[in-house]
């Protein structure tokens, strides 16, 4: 089985407080890894978490509000500091290159390894073997948008008992009939795959949105995900404040979670005025029960659908 873990580095908005730094969530999916948003201090908090650099396939910024970039440079400067040499993708707001040129010109960022740059847009971003990123436009102050993980599709589940009724040899068969490919056996009987696999079952997918006012566009483009982690700045007390600097009160969050059909909905990018576990948390549930506010350094494993 491939894990999927949610590392949260960072879940605070605007500034680092002695409980939350601001926003950086890491995904590991198997041996690979990618980072959403790189807020200043996220390197520190990676160290702190146990989790490793050198896993990482693709950093995702939002956009270019300080809160979450600007620990990139450092992040990427260690990097290459630690001996990383792989190609890296930096998915990222238009003018990520003349951003990149500037760091390299002023001798701040020059990596000994190749970044990819690829632009924000709405759709997929980046294809892998066994995974995809798409970007989800948002509705923010500058632009900003939101990413989206899925695995892809997954074999069946390969039933033992039967294919020891059908008395299949244990050994290699097994595993090509779990790809998909039909065998014959030594006495001449050919068995295909589904006598003994079940059918292909969803891949897992995980739906970070920051910073963003609530929007139709985000509730179809999130629905039915496993872990749709949003942003959730205000509680709804102060929704004017939200709307003015472009972010979602908690019960806004919670409306989309309900409205999009997901399994699970963690807030982050909470305001340092917040400091209530609980008054965030009862407000979420009025609306969406199966709701969780993530703090720094907690993890979350996305199992794998039965």
């Amino acid at each position: 089985m491939t894990e999927l873990r949610l590392i949260f580095l960072g879940t605070g908005s605007g500034r680092p407080t002695p409980k939350r730094n601001v926003s950086a969530m890491y995904l590991r999916f198997g041996g690979r890894a990618v980072l959403f948003d790189c807020g200043e201090g996220t390197q520190m908090q990676l160290l702190h978490s146990g989790a490793r650099s050198s896993r990482l396939d693709a950093i995702c910024i939002s956009h270019f509000h300080g809160d979450h970039i600007n620990g990139l440079p450092g992040f990427i400067g260690t990097m290459g500091l630690s001996g990383h040499t792989d190609p890296l993708t930096l998915i990222g707001p238009r003018g990520m290159p003349k951003y990149l040129r500037a760091l390299h010109d002023l001798s701040i960022l020059r990596p000994g390894f190749v970044v990819d740059v690829v632009e924000n847009r709405e759709g997929l971003l980046l294809e892998r073997d066994d995974y995809t990123l798409e970007g989800v436009k948002l509705s923010h102050r500058l632009p900003t948008h939101g990413f989206i993980f899925r695995e892809r599709d997954l074999l069946g589940r390969f039933d033992l008992e039967k294919a020891r009724a059908l008395e299949i040899p244990a050994g290699p068969l097994y595993g090509r009939l779990q790809r998909g490919e039909a065998v014959q056996l030594d006495d001449g009987r050919e068995i295909s795959p589904d006598q003994v696999v079940g059918p292909t079952r969803r891949g897992r997918s995980v739906a970070y949105m920051c910073d963003t006012r609530p929007s139709e566009r985000v509730v179809e483009a999130v629905a039915g995900v496993d872990v749709l982690v949003h942003e959730a700045t205000y509680l709804h007390e102060f929704a004017s404040q939200a709307r003015e600097r472009g972010h979602s009160t908690v019960r806004e969050a919670a409306e989309v979670a309900r409205d999009a059909q997901v399994d699970e909905l963690v807030l982050t990018h909470i305001s340092p005025k917040h400091g209530s576990k609980r008054e965030i948390l009862r407000e979420a549930r009025e609306v969406f029960a199966q709701t969780r506010l993530a703090n720094d350094f907690d993890t979350i494993d996305v199992p794998i659908p039965e």
